[in-house]
């Protein structure tokens, strides 16, 4: 395959990312890309400090009307010059072996599209590190977040995510959803036919958000979107995506039963040792540990509420597809 890659970043009111994201792709092992940073309309544009970065980097800079980052990646895709588009955003560092890794996989494996696993840095602050874990962990997501090795079949996700120019051109990219277009475009993907793999060397440092009220709506939408998804896709929706509106209900049931029993209560502060336990560990921190106790509470408890409310409104009332805090989503 004769490869030409195209890295597209959406970003909306970033500029330190942005920033922090182009310098990581200056210390790229292989310097052998073009960057497409799309500004989805943006307060507090970045252009200035894009800019700064064109004497270093094959990069173009394009501002746009908000529509959201499915749609601003179809923008950049539709603007590159390579035929294999890398998605990533822009609260991402990358490791120089990053685009090494990606050619080298692919030189051997030429698949249409693949995903990449996501780590904490070791800069990040512990709140980042806790979101981190919480995650990816084992205990919260079942691990399913690019830890498995598996070579076929894999759902990329849109932070760290590629596939050629074929697949866009057939696809039409990016659904309008403001959320779990990632998941939708891996669905689509392999229903068209495509090969899709995990390219485990290529992981990226991922932030996500970086206060407990972000965390708090970024895992409400998602699990929205998990609903959302099952009203396009049946087949996308799987057991393991029940536990956390499972242990929602259980969270408020063991509070209400707390009176006859205290064993609910119990059996919660066990699991929430066991986290502690296994962050600590990891992270090799106890402050790590303790905020994991919070970031993993709020990721099942918020994406559970969200499930519940989806399901809801969209399976027994029957309304249309929806998103919440859509204008306040970043505060």
């Amino acid at each position: 395959m004769d490869l030409r890659l195209s890295l597209i970043i959406p970003l909306y009111n970033r500029p330190e990312e942005i920033k922090e994201l182009l310098e990581s792709l200056c210390l790229q092992s292989i310097s052998d890309f073009e960057v497409l940073v799309i500004e989805d309309g943006s307060q507090v544009k970045s252009e200035a400090i894009v800019r700064s970065f064109r004497d270093r980097l094959d990069l173009h800079y394009y501002y746009k009307a908000n529509s959201g980052p499915g749609q601003s990646r179809n923008y950049g895709a539709e603007r590159a010059h390579g035929n294999y588009f890398i998605f990533l955003d822009s609260d991402c560092i990358i490791p120089p072996k990053y685009i090494e890794a990606v050619r080298a996989f692919l030189a051997q494996n030429p698949v249409d599209a693949f995903g990449g696993p996501d780590r904490a840095d070791e800069s990040f602050s512990s709140i980042q590190k806790a979101i981190n874990y919480s995650m990816t962990s084992l205990f919260t997501t079942g691990g399913i977040r690019g830890s498995k090795h598996s070579v076929e079949k894999f759902h990329p996700r849109s932070f760290n995510m590629g596939y050629t120019k074929r697949v866009f051109q057939k696809t039409k990219g990016f659904a309008k959803m403001r959320f779990g277009e990632d998941i939708d475009m891996s669905i689509r993907m392999m229903k068209a036919g495509f090969r899709t793999a995990l390219i485990p060397e290529a992981y990226v440092y991922h932030k996500r958000r970086s206060t407990w009220p972000q965390f708090y709506k970024q895992v409400h939408n998602s699990g929205i979107a998990r609903i959302n998804l099952y009203k396009r896709h049946p087949e996308s929706l799987k057991l393991l995506h029940f536990f956390p509106a499972g242990f929602s209900v259980f969270v408020v049931s063991a509070l209400i039963l707390a009176y006859f029993s205290l064993i609910p209560l119990l059996l919660l502060g066990f699991y929430l040792v066991l986290i502690f336990i296994d962050a600590s560990i990891k992270n090799k921190s106890l402050a790590v540990g303790l905020k994991a106790i919070l970031a993993s509470f709020i990721q099942l408890f918020s994406y559970g509420l969200g499930f519940i409310k989806a399901f809801y409104r969209r399976l027994i009332l029957g309304k249309g597809e929806f998103a919440a805090y859509q204008k306040n989503f970043y505060k």
